[in-house]
């Protein structure tokens, strides 16, 4: 018999979504100037008008879903004689999974023949509701309940819940970070990386200098931990912060593209804990993923700051180029190139490609030849692979100037 999955709105999945996969979902309430609200549908929130305000200061607080509540959503399921999952939120931040649990035994005294599991995934936002979507598929694969609840609890193992936050005060306001104290450096602009740990608790790894080299801290870690990333979709979810969020999406694509990517906004109780410019990335990877992100940052980050630090100067250029017209601005820039690839140490081969356009960058003299050339150099950087696509748009510029010198 097909079983019914349900899930919360904390799992941040648009309504669409649930529709299309079948799954029930309960909304999670929170308390603006002592008003109750609701958030049911993530399409029909207005998440910039909520994230200003939270920015300006009224405290948001939410309230525990209680068992009671819990149970009148489980016993529609057992009174319809339908089996369920309920896929919850982690246990480690939230006592709603408790509650959840304590519905159940509520509801087996009236119902002994109904079959009812809590799925605790460690996580939150997409890393719920991926899991969510995951019973879903296998629900329509035939699945029996328990095999699915075996498997669902493996699938929450290997789902990387990772993000940055520009303010830890809302995270320990609310008691979700246990070891925030250790990250006071934030107000000096280090940014600390966040984990869902393997027992679901929300705790600091690392910290980075930046907001700029934060995101890409991100990035690196998917980049050496995601696993077949070409068969999965993986998330992206912020508040307040849309242009670091499409940076990361690039970041990733350039990297090691996945087969699709879902970015949505933090919805309104998720977001009261971790306040806006909160940033964050889901992804499947291996069984030991959550252990395994604190060891990932080293492995990765030279690679991808090289692609960015190549990208960003040949953006640069084309700017430069279009203003004062000069090709003096341009060897300025290529310079700084040099400068900024130096320290992050990635191919030998990039400094020396950009060492040798310095070189024939100054015995050119049409300035569109620039352009054109940098504009090769964003567009093959965009296409390939890290190592590859640095090389490969050194070699283009290389062979442009070549060829103009000769006309």
């Amino acid at each position: 018999m097909a079983f019914s999955v349900i899930t919360d709105t904390s799992g941040n999945l648009p309504k669409f979504m649930a529709d299309e996969y079948g799954l029930k979902v309960i909304p999670f309430y929170y308390h603006v100037d002592g008003k109750d609200l609701c958030c049911e549908a993530i399409e029909d929130f207005d998440s910039e008008s909520y994230y200003r305000r939270l920015k300006e200061g009224p405290r948001v607080t939410t309230t525990q879903i209680t068992p009671q509540r819990y149970l009148e959503y489980f016993e529609e399921e057992a009174k319809a004689g339908r089996d369920f999952i309920y896929v919850s939120m982690s246990g480690g931040i939230s006592g709603s999974c408790d509650s959840a649990r304590v519905a159940l035994r509520m509801l087996a005294e009236d119902h002994p023949d109904v079959k009812a599991f809590v799925v605790d995934t460690k996580g939150a936002a997409l890393g719920e509701g991926f899991v969510a979507l995951e019973a879903a598929r296998l629900r329509d694969q035939g699945l029996s309940i328990e095999e699915a609840v075996e498997k669902l609890e493996d699938y929450s193992r290997r789902m990387c819940n990772v993000f940055t936050v520009d303010d830890l005060m809302y995270l320990k306001r609310g008691g979700r970070l246990s070891n925030a104290a250790a990250w006071i450096g934030t107000i000096l602009n280090i940014k600390p990386l966040l984990k869902g740990d393997a027992d679901g608790k929300i705790v600091a790894f690392a910290k980075i200098r930046g907001r700029k080299k934060a995101v890409e801290a991100l990035a690196g870690r998917y980049e050496a931990l995601v696993e077949h990333p070409e068969e999965q979709t993986v998330g992206i979810v912020q508040a307040a912060c849309e242009e670091d969020a499409k940076r990361l999406e690039e970041m990733i694509c350039r990297s090691r593209p996945p087969k699709e990517i879902l970015h949505v906004d933090y919805e309104p109780v998720t977001t009261s804990y971790v306040g806006p410019g909160a940033l964050a990335l889901f992804f499947l990877g291996g069984p030991d993923i959550r252990t395994e992100l604190d060891r990932a940052g080293a492995r990765t980050s030279p690679a991808l700051a090289a692609m960015a630090a190549v990208r960003d100067a040949a953006g640069s250029a084309l700017e430069t180029v279009t203003n004062p017209k000069t090709v003096e601005a341009v060897k300025d820039i290529v310079g700084s190139a040099v400068e900024t690839v130096s320290h992050a140490k990635p191919v030998e081969a990039v400094k020396n490609a950009a060492e040798s356009a310095i070189e024939t960058v100054s015995h050119a003299k049409p300035v569109e030849a620039v352009k054109k050339a940098a504009g090769s150099a964003i567009e093959t950087v965009s296409r390939a692979k890290p190592v590859e696509a640095v090389k490969q748009a050194a070699v283009i510029v290389r062979s442009f100037w070549n060829k103009k010198k000769e006309e």
